[in-house]
């Protein structure tokens, strides 16, 4: 194995672990939010207040905006030094809990560090990745993405006789991860491909501009954010508030226990990972993205109507969770963090995914106030046709407007979307530095 393979998949690990501890702090909070509720008296507003500014939403969306405009301006690497220490200080927050207060600025700061992590988490892994497993490192990293839920459930099983405790014990295990991943990814080579661009820059006497003045600089831009957005959010929408009222759904809808909900997730998740990886990874480089892409999303669309319409009887909730498991690993989540490191030029890829996840995850935060709401208000079967609708629509932009990517290089990418605009316009909205 050369150097340069060796250091991609060593980045690879290490920087998945962000992904990790992105989907285990939202679900580490899903699996004891009922027991969160009891010990404060939340009601269905502080509810969805917790899911808005946690990892879920807006603490993320505000993260990644400020964090993919640095990763830009300072470096890859520059996040994964500083990152990881504001995470440990969320999750100690949380773990500590007296008040609703702390808890929910335990929730803000773990998803202001997530959201900062995201966008540079998978540029890096796409700038070092060879072009002819670009789609299995990224399947690696959304495969450690799976395995949070995954673990962070079984953990809650076996804690759940431990009651709020063994919740705090939860964000413990996120605590000693965080530890070991910033030890790790402290000590990660600066992405490549970052630092020729810095130099085209230096030579050229220029600076960094922020992300703001290219995001929506020509069309080229303007059609990729939007298709971005669209297979993303609609399906993030379902997808963020499963991943954090969904064991309370089960419980308050389907009456089931914290342990059987906290059963349901981890089947499910377990399922997303293998599929990431036996799906995702090892065919995204190798078939159709059109395809895969359609489908994991009508597996989803398909997962919904059982659930909504056959009910949460044992078949109905087992055929919901081996449907949307299976889906979720290669679905608009995998595509979406593949597609977005592709499909702009490497000066503001970083900052223009930080705006894309923004608008995605501030969605997920207005969502995540209203779905208590629906569901409590006008009952699952609305809520849940909502659901079907937000994946029809995601399922369609995806299908219809699938960009060709699959193995080649980055720069070949870029060159062929821009051309000539890339050169002369893109350059032209450089900040020149000052004499």
């Amino acid at each position: 194995m050369s150097t340069v393979a060796k250091e991609s998949k060593k980045g690879t690990i290490a920087v998945s672990l962000t992904n990790y501890l992105d989907s285990g702090c939202i679900v580490a909070g899903a699996s004891g939010l009922t027991l969160w509720a009891s010990e404060f008296g939340l009601d269905s507003f502080a509810v969805g207040l917790l899911g808005a500014v946690s990892a879920n939403a807006f603490g993320s969306a505000f993260g990644a905006l400020i964090g993919g405009h640095l990763a830009d301006k300072y470096g890859r690497k520059f996040i994964y030094t500083y990152n990881m220490l504001v995470y440990i200080l969320g999750v100690a927050i949380i773990m500590f809990a007296m008040n609703f207060t702390m808890l929910l600025i335990g929730f803000l700061v773990t998803g202001l560090s997530v959201g900062a992590g995201v966008p540079a988490s998978w540029t890096y892994i796409s700038e070092m990745a060879n072009p002819k497993i670009r789609a299995k490192n990224i399947g690696i990293s959304q495969f450690a993405w799976s395995c949070g839920p995954a673990i962070i459930f079984t953990l809650g099983i076996l804690v759940s006789p431990l009651g709020l405790f063994g919740n705090r014990l939860l964000f413990l295990s996120l605590l000693i991860v965080a530890v070991v991943a910033w030890s790790l990814q402290r000590r990660l080579d600066e992405s490549k491909d970052w630092e020729a661009e810095q130099a085209k820059l230096k030579e050229a006497g220029t600076k960094q501009s922020h992300p703001f003045k290219h995001a929506f600089s020509n069309m080229i831009n303007m059609k990729s954010i939007l298709f971005l957005v669209g297979v993303y959010m609609f399906w993030n929408l379902v997808a963020g508030a499963m991943g954090f009222f969904m064991p309370f759904v089960y419980e308050t809808v389907g009456g089931l226990t914290n342990t059987q909900a906290n059963l349901l997730q981890a089947v499910l998740w377990i399922l997303t990972a293998a599929a990431t990886y036996f799906g995702f990874a090892k065919f995204g480089d190798r078939v159709s993205h059109r395809w895969l892409f359609f489908v994991g999303a009508a597996m989803a669309v398909a997962s919904w109507i059982v659930l909504t319409f056959v009910g949460m009887s044992w078949v109905g909730l087992w055929s919901f969770v081996i449907l949307w498991g299976i889906s979720a690993g290669i679905g608009a989540q995998a595509f979406y963090a593949l597609w977005s490191t592709e499909l702009f030029p490497t000066q503001y890829r970083g900052g223009v995914q930080g705006i894309m996840f923004f608008i995605v995850r501030g969605s997920a935060g207005i969502w995540s106030i209203i779905f208590p709401v629906i569901l409590t208000s006008l009952g699952f079967t609305v809520a849940g046709t909502i659901m079907i609708i937000l994946l029809a629509i995601s399922l369609l932009i995806g299908v219809i407007w699938t960009p060709n990517t699959r193995g080649r290089t980055l720069d070949d990418i870029t060159e062929e979307r821009y051309g000539a605009l890339n050169k002369k316009e893109v350059e032209a909205t450089l900040v020149k530095e000052s004499d």
